[in-house]
């Protein structure tokens, strides 16, 4: 697999009003993206609303992405699908179509609330690597999971051909040091966490897989190449610049801020899928007056 590196938008699945998936709003949001400097697109990850989509939507979803994108020929940027499931099974199936239709990558969460041990996580991610030829990177993400992975579960599933990633999203950079430190030449950890994502860049991380970048894709680029050259002061100008972004985005539970957001940017509708809803009226203040700081609207 080329490695991935830089700003990996984790990408809102856009909506009609009726619920249904907004193909063409969909395929809009990849030029956009494209266009703004984005290094690679995730969808249908925890941002993209994967737990209340049926698995022909999520498909689908993966299909028209890994189309829309292949459109541009001046310039290549990669799918990374969301294949996890709490069902192995699933996972694999879902990691078979993404495979068929070209995307160059999945991410696999920790299955979530069957909370499996260290052990059960292990075969689980080592039985989709070996049923699907197509690059794992591994999610970790105990927030949303309940399940955490442990370090050395991580270092064991290094070694597992075909694993070659991990996106580290509990905003700890002690742990993500250990982890840098750890993993073999070649396998790659990302920023799931927008706060910290400058810090483990800075240690040695290879991108950031962004919420924040569902509206400043531009602005998260240029922030992923400073830090990931070293650049402190031009990381820095930018992180400070976007954390009332990256803390109000989460004023809600995640995609519920963001939504509204690319709402008020006029990217898509606001619309979500229960039992997500929309932000509350209180709060759409607090997410606008980021936005202006941010210089977004």
């Amino acid at each position: 697999m080329t490695p991935i590196t830089g700003s990996i938008v984790a990408l809102a699945t856009p909506m009609h009003t009726d619920g249904s998936v907004d193909y063409p709003t969909l395929r809009k949001l990849i030029d956009w993206h494209i266009a703004e400097g984005t290094d690679c697109i995730g969808v249908v990850g925890t941002t993209g609303e994967s737990p209340t989509v049926n698995v022909e939507e999520h498909c689908e979803i993966i299909r028209v992405s890994v189309e829309q994108a292949a459109k541009h020929t001046e310039r290549h940027v990669p799918i990374m699908a969301g294949c996890g499931a709490n069902s192995t099974a699933e996972a694999i199936e879902l990691a078979k179509f993404a495979k068929k239709v070209g995307a160059h990558c999945q991410l696999q969460v920790v299955p979530y609330y069957n909370k499996p041990t260290q052990e059960g996580q292990y075969l689980h991610f080592k039985a989709i690597a070996e049923a699907v030829d197509l690059p794992v990177i591994l999610y970790n993400v105990p927030g949303r999971s309940v399940a955490d992975m442990a370090h050395d579960t991580v270092l064991r599933l290094a070694q597992v051909p075909g694993i070659v990633g991990m996106k580290e999203a509990t905003g700890n950079i002690e742990r993500a040091q250990w982890l840098i430190r750890d993993v073999p030449k070649g396998f790659a950890v990302y920023s799931g966490d927008d706060p910290t994502a400058v810090a483990l860049m800075l240690c040695g991380g290879q991108g950031n897989i962004s919420v924040t970048a569902n509206v400043a894709p531009r602005l998260m680029h240029e922030l992923c190449v400073a830090a990931m050259a070293g650049d402190v002061k031009r990381a820095m100008d930018i992180q400070f610049k976007l954390m009332p972004v990256h803390k109000h985005l989460f004023v809600e539970a995640n995609p519920i801020p963001v939504k509204w957001a690319m709402t008020r940017m006029g990217l898509c509708g606001p619309t979500l899928r229960l039992p997500m809803t929309e932000l509350t009226p209180s709060n759409e203040p607090v997410v606008e007056g980021a936005l202006r700081a941010a210089g977004l609207i």
